[in-house]
């Protein structure tokens, strides 16, 4: 990569290396995988929902952020590599790419884009850099300051709000280290993600896909008797992905849904009933369909870019169409039979009333009711949006456990 890649938003004097030997010396991209790796941030996702409540009762088991975080890293590191990417820059966008997430998944998300309206929303990617530039405490005034690469690595939606659209990857009040970041954007194509971004992006939807569905199967969500059973309900399902997900008709989906459910993996997990060789049957699921859906990308990018080393903007990530499809399928099984199911539940709404309670009470008793750090950033703010920004930040950063113990604490009295 050319130089300007490795440079960092704010000049850093040199590493006192001690007596390290030569040869141990770390380079840029390294540098930025260990300080996502252990920032605060990072470790506070062990403690956030992924789709089921972070820890709590027999859903201890399944996913959270972090684990969901490992994964895509692992994934997008080994799927880089065959692509010729730096496996640091894009281990970094895998391991920081949910670090803006709030308590309680994207049920969370909502609640806070809703109370955020003033100041310009909430969206957990906008979050993420807004970590990474500016909240977590490593350089000040820059956040964990990593190189641009890598900085651009995580940017799945570079563009600023728009009317009609619910994603989007910046604040207006960060848009000087945006700018700086996308400086190698090319100019004919402002939204054009990085090479990088694409192979974690893709890693993402294929992580979140099939172990979301693993999930669903340990926790009893999802079973595949009603589809496999019912051409209504395959037919449903299908109108939900093409709904939400994809961009094909539910008709033809159809026949990917159909593949899908034949596909040796799958088969032998309609009677799935938690046994050790069920749990084995389902782990193969996993790791065959994640290796398939990494595979046909890498494969179908090399056969449009060439052999060579691709990186940052020399190629685009290209996914099979059939491949695609049953991505999105998947993540369809996870909404129609976990996320609609769970979002249900009484306490999927106190989650959001939980949050909108705690930002009011926060203003009110801000800053002194504020961690030092916001406190401090609270007083310089101009003007109560960002004063409510700051409230915001502070309440995104909270764990699920925190963001109740808070909430008992302020609103419960």
């Amino acid at each position: 990569m050319v130089s300007s890649d490795t440079q960092r938003w704010r000049p850093e004097p040199p590493k006192d290396s001690g007596s390290r030997p030569v040869p141990y010396q770390r380079g840029p991209y390294q540098r930025d995988r260990a300080r996502v790796l252990h920032s605060a941030g990072f470790r506070r996702l062990a403690s956030k929902t992924q789709v089921h409540t972070a820890g709590t009762g027999s859903d201890a088991f399944l996913r959270t952020r972090l684990t969901h975080s490992l994964e895509v890293a692992q994934i997008a590191r080994e799927m880089g590599e065959h692509l010729g990417c730096d496996p640091d820059v894009v281990d970094t966008a895998g391991l920081a790419h949910d670090l803006g997430h709030p308590p309680f998944g994207h049920n969370g998300e909502h609640a806070l884009n809703q109370v955020a309206a003033e100041c310009g929303g909430f969206e957990g990617n906008a979050q993420t850099l807004r970590v990474l530039t500016r909240l977590e405490a490593k350089i000040p005034g820059a956040g964990l300051n990593l190189t641009r690469a890598s900085l651009d690595a995580t940017c799945k939606y570079p563009w600023f709000r728009r009317d009609g659209e619910r994603k989007f990857g910046v604040y207006a009040d960060d848009v000087e280290v945006f700018e700086w970041l996308r400086a190698a954007t090319p100019p004919a194509e402002p939204d054009r993600r990085c090479l990088e971004a694409q192979v974690m992006d893709w890693a993402d939807d294929v992580a979140y896909s099939v172990h979301d569905v693993e999930d669903g199967f340990h926790s009893g969500y999802v079973s595949l008797g009603p589809l496999l059973a019912d051409a209504d309900e395959r037919a449903a399902l299908c109108a939900d992905v093409a709904r939400v997900y994809s961009p094909e008709s539910a008709d033809d989906l159809a026949e990917p849904l159909a593949e899908l459910l034949a596909h040796p993996v799958v088969a032998p997990l309609s009677d799935y009933d938690g046994s050790h060789a069920a749990q084995a049957a389902l782990k193969r699921f996993t790791s065959v369909l994640t290796g398939r859906f990494v595979a046909a990308a890498v494969a179908a990018t090399r056969t449009e870019f060439g052999t060579g080393p691709l990186r940052r903007y020399d190629a685009d990530v290209l996914v099979p169409r059939l491949v695609r499809a049953q991505c999105a399928l998947l993540k369809g099984i996870a909404l129609r039979y976990v996320m609609r199911r769970r979002s249900l539940e009484s306490w999927y709404s106190e989650q959001r009333q939980l949050l909108t309670e705690l930002v009011a009470a926060l203003l009110d008793r801000a800053p002194d009711r504020l961690d030092p750090v916001f406190a401090a950033t609270w007083k310089a703010a101009s003007d109560d949006a960002a004063r409510l920004r700051v409230v915001v930040d502070q309440v995104a950063s909270l764990t699920d456990p925190s963001a109740i113990a808070w909430h008992r604490e302020l609103c419960q009295r």
